[in-house]
């Protein structure tokens, strides 16, 4: 297995954020500083017409930075702010991606994204590779973007596609089909009751840009499961939702990953269970974190700015992944298209 050193500190919770989901809500909703770096509109074309929009944050090293936000955001939620600003402030070259429809993207695509748009991550490498061919790529994948990077780098998508020499992926929902259980029992429904609005306010906007019709029939107060059976599955080319759980889950193939890569989940999750990530077969490429706290995308601690863990986390696991010495280049070389 790839060993890495872990950060020398762990999660330690406040008092006032102890639990996964006191670490969710408020590490969500405690407010945080925007990127204060320059940053250039670009547009990314997708096969069949679509795009995707994200910003390059121009930096001094030979790295670049590939960062993908989870399901209902875009390039402007907080965990993204604050890894952009711990790349930028790195000196590295940093991207950060919206999905088809999202952020800057609005209107510029009709199909919908998910947990299995591996290959929109790899369409995302292969215009860095071409726009910036000197510079090692280093993706982060939050949640979603988290379960689609690690299907992208271990081979579950229908075609070959781009990847990254080395990667993060943080709080991914490894088994689909068991996360979409997990977040409809207890107050984990509040987070998929979120999740809903979100991703409805997405199909109206692509029904008010003109972009696909007013055909999908979904409720304020439907499962994840049932809305993904209605809209995700139909839209994105499943039979249902169950073929699209078993077909994007990225669980059964970690065993392929052939690019260095840290997996990062806490173990108070509360609608990802930790031990997918431990009991789930590994390729020797990756290292596994599991972090005793931090919910979901929350990591909030004690003694580190902001209270913030995450960013210090991905500061450090950035910095070890770039120290593996020839890394970039052979996986360039390996890896192209």
């Amino acid at each position: 297995m790839l060993t890495l050193a872990p950060p020398p500190l762990s999660c330690r919770p406040p008092r006032w954020a102890r639990g996964g989901h006191l670490q969710t809500i408020l590490g969500n909703y405690l407010p945080g500083e925007p990127p204060a770096h320059p940053s250039e509109p670009f547009r990314i074309p997708l096969p069949g017409g679509d795009q995707l929009a994200g910003r390059h944050y121009p930096g001094e090293t030979d790295a670049l930075v590939l960062i993908f936000h989870g399901l209902g955001g875009d390039d402007q939620a907080h965990y993204v702010r604050r890894a952009v600003s711990v790349a930028r402030g790195a000196g590295h070259h940093v991207w950060s991606v919206n999905h088809r429809g999202c952020g800057e993207g609005r209107g510029l695509a009709a199909r919908p994204y998910h947990s299995g748009s591996g290959d929109d991550l790899g369409a995302a490498f292969a215009a860095a590779r071409e726009r910036h061919p000197g510079l090692r790529q280093l993706a982060i994948g939050f949640s979603l973007s988290a379960n689609a990077l690690l299907l992208n780098l271990g081979g579950g998508l229908p075609e070959p596609a781009a990847r990254p020499d080395l990667a993060i992926a943080v709080n991914a929902p490894l088994d689909l089909g068991a996360c979409s259980r997990t977040i409809h029992a207890g107050l984990s429904r509040l987070y998929e009751l979120r999740f809903i609005r979100r991703c409805r306010k997405a199909i109206r906007e692509r029904v008010a840009d003109g972009l696909i019709p007013d055909q999908y029939a979904t409720g304020p107060l439907m499962s994840l499961r049932d809305f993904d059976n209605a809209y995700t599955s139909k839209a994105g080319g499943f039979r249902d939702a169950d073929d699209y759980y078993a077909r994007c889950s990225a669980r059964a193939h970690l065993g392929m990953i052939s690019v260095p890569t840290v997996i990062l989940q806490s173990k108070d999750d509360p609608f990802i269970p930790w031990r997918h990530h431990a009991e789930a077969p590994k390729s020797p490429f990756v290292h596994l974190h599991l972090e005793d706290h931090g919910g979901h995308m929350g990591y909030l601690s004690r003694g580190l700015p902001g209270h913030r863990w995450l960013p210090y986390a991905l500061e450090h696991y950035m910095a070890e992944l770039l120290r593996l010495r020839g890394a970039g280049k052979a996986l360039h070389e390996g890896h192209e298209g």
